[in-house]
């Protein structure tokens, strides 16, 4: 029998994190297949799990594979018609699955959806993962409605709505099965980090929607793998954008753009040396060689992206730093993300 909805925790070494959350899924969450893929942890986080919550279910991954590499497997082997990817640093509340099945319902063109995102350690604002849905600006770099950058907004209501976003984050991701595989889930070459973003735009691309819904709220811890200060996440950021781009623009604007990355991320180094944070300008070097390296595969892959993205055809980065535009609302143009055409 195939269950409707699918609750999908990854773990990897996130006993803490199951313990103190994994609770409030199961009582706001009755009625629903809840499911544990460990990505070979070494934290006895199965054996407690099997003897705290037999009733979850769970799979064995045999070694680490990152997010997309443990998503991927752990969905190819789950039945449902919708899969729910939740972090397993995310307090949840009630009802908040319906909202967004039924938003998705209205339109079988909906490929994703996400739910509001706001910070556990201040519940109040919005979380740096996702927020209130997300855009990326023609350069590639990603923002969202409620956080740009370092800023993060109150939740006052502002964005309580249920609209197209260009990607959805994958802290707290719904996401149609068949087109979760339509799209050959996620690139596994990313490990962790932007693959959700890539898929999205993989999506996009074949003609779904990505949307969010602002009636269902979920709190996120952040950074429960990686912290935002350790270099690995710095290195994996910067690769994954530059590779991500690669995939996804059309052939005619990809040396421009990575040209122009190349400027901007330069820049970036320079402020990580202003304050001392060596590690992270080498992780960006060597984001840069190892994306170089792959180079020569992604050319041969042919990609023949066509579509025009709904990109903000703005830098972010500008409008951020030298105009002091720090709120969604004060952007000088948003192009919202329309249907894409038919593949």
């Amino acid at each position: 029998m195939t269950s409707n909805v699918a609750i999908v925790i990854l773990n990897y070494n996130g006993r803490h994190y199951l313990e103190k959350f994994l609770p409030t899924v199961l009582n706001h969450s009755e009625g629903y297949e809840i499911w544990v893929a460990d990505n070979a942890s070494t934290d006895h986080s199965l054996e407690w799990l099997a003897s705290q919550y037999p009733s979850v279910k769970m799979l064995s991954i045999s070694e680490n594979k990152g997010y997309a590499g443990g998503y991927n497997r752990a969905l190819s082997q789950i039945d449902a018609e919708y899969y729910v990817l939740l972090n397993s640093d995310i307090e949840v509340t009630p009802g908040w699955i319906e909202p967004v099945i039924a938003f998705m319902e209205t339109d079988v063109n909906i490929a994703a959806c996400q739910p509001k995102i706001r910070a556990y350690d201040l519940p109040t604002h919005f979380e740096y993962a996702g927020a209130a849905g997300g855009y990326m600006d023609y350069l590639g770099y990603p923002f969202c409605r409620g956080r740009i950058f370092d800023t993060r907004e109150e939740d006052l209501g502002q964005y309580d709505d249920e609209i197209d976003v260009f990607w959805a984050t994958g802290a707290c991701l719904f996401v149609r099965s068949d087109a979760f595989h339509k799209a050959n889930g996620f690139d596994e070459r990313f490990f962790a980090h932007m693959e959700e973003i890539d898929l999205c735009w993989r999506l996009l691309d074949l003609g779904y929607r990505i949307t969010f819904s602002g009636k269902s709220v979920v709190y996120h811890v952040g950074g429960g793998t990686l912290h935002k200060s350790n270099p690995q996440k710095t290195f994996l950021n910067y690769r994954n954008n530059l590779i991500m781009l690669f995939k996804n623009l059309p052939v005619g604007r990809r040396k421009k753009t990575l040209f122009f990355r190349l400027i901007l991320d330069g820049i970036s180094s320079a402020r990580f040396v202003a304050s001392g944070a060596w590690p992270d300008v080498f992780a960006i070097i060597r984001a840069h060689f190892a994306f170089y390296a792959m180079m020569p595969k992604l050319i041969k892959e042919r990609h023949q992206t066509t579509y025009r993205a709904p990109l903000y055809y703005r830098s972010i980065v500008w409008e951020y730093f030298v105009l002091g535009k720090h709120r969604f609302s004060e952007l000088t143009r948003i192009l919202f993300p329309p249907k894409a055409p038919k593949s």
